[in-house]
């Protein structure tokens, strides 16, 4: 097809020879095998050079067809041979320091590897292609054609002010909840299971404020704006601190499994095997 273009371009076997660096007997050659196999007459031939026949003038435009797939093929090729940065998606409080050490260290060894930091409040679909790593805590089954790691079971709680207990005491249990107000959180285009949970525990009207961004959420407890549900691990310093008071023992009901899922077509590049069998066993240590 690639000759038979070349000479329906060039206008002769000579012209097309030029054009394709190949020598003119094989040109016309190929075109006389191209008619054999056809049996069809593609070019009328005369001195003037090689005129494409009604045949050949209604098969060009599927063999233009052929060459742009062709084309297109050997450029997606050659895009899928580039370096493409890790795309990963998380829960933006979970690359505390610790966690980007452990991809400072990564990169020290691998300079050559490049990372994309997702959104991770939208829950991005890995099996189409949307990144190549979750870190997620779900209380959810991820989808069993991903790769999965557990990394830790999270446990959540009530958090309150200082401020706000001084107002308005702490509930000691989740049934104490609605004499309290409340602040929330859910993810703009993802699912809050702890959202879930006090809205069976609270009257609506006990939640003032639901947030899109878990720093607003922070900020809002902080400042006495209300109570809300904090992953331990998170508070872990604001507790230590004293900012924040645990209210309770995290309920069962708010324990969720902190997960690293990978895509299989992800997983295939040796970049990504090497970033998840470096990064996982460290994460995971975080979480002990």
């Amino acid at each position: 097809m690639r000759i038979f273009l070349a000479v329906i371009r060039a206008g002769s076997t000579l012209g097309a020879s030029r054009r394709l660096g190949i020598a003119q007997p094989t040109v016309a050659r190929r075109i006389e095998a191209l008619e054999h196999e056809m049996g069809l007459v593609l070019f009328d031939r005369d001195n003037r050079g090689f005129r494409p026949t009604a045949a050949a003038q209604a098969l060009l435009p599927l063999a233009q067809s052929m060459e742009a797939a062709a084309l297109a093929l050997e450029e997606r090729a050659q895009d899928l041979q580039r370096p493409r940065p890790i795309r990963i998606t998380a829960f933006s409080p979970n690359f505390s320091a610790r966690v980007s050490d452990i991809f400072t260290a990564f990169s020290e060894r691998h300079p050559d590897v490049a990372f994309a930091f997702l959104p991770g409040g939208e829950i991005l679909d890995l099996a189409k292609g949307e990144a190549d790593i979750a870190l997620r805590v779900t209380r959810t089954q991820p989808d069993p054609d991903l790769i999965c790691r557990k990394i830790s079971t999270a446990h959540f709680t009530l958090f309150g002010a200082p401020a706000y207990a001084r107002a308005h005491g702490l509930p000691t249990s989740p049934e104490e909840m609605g004499e309290h107000v409340l602040v929330d959180y859910v993810p703009h285009g993802g699912q809050s299971f702890h959202h879930d949970w006090l809205a069976r525990h609270v009257p609506p009207d006990r939640i003032v404020a639901i947030y899109g961004e878990f720093g607003l959420l922070e900020a809002a407890i902080r400042a006495g704006r209300g109570l809300g549900v904090i992953n331990l691990r998170l508070a872990e310093a604001d507790e230590a601190s004293g900012r924040l008071i645990r209210c309770f023992p995290p309920p069962e009901a708010l324990s969720a499994d902190h997960l690293m899922l990978v895509a299989p077509e992800a997983y295939r590049r040796p970049d990504v095997r090497a970033f998840t069998r470096f990064f996982a066993p460290r994460y995971a240590a975080i979480f002990r």
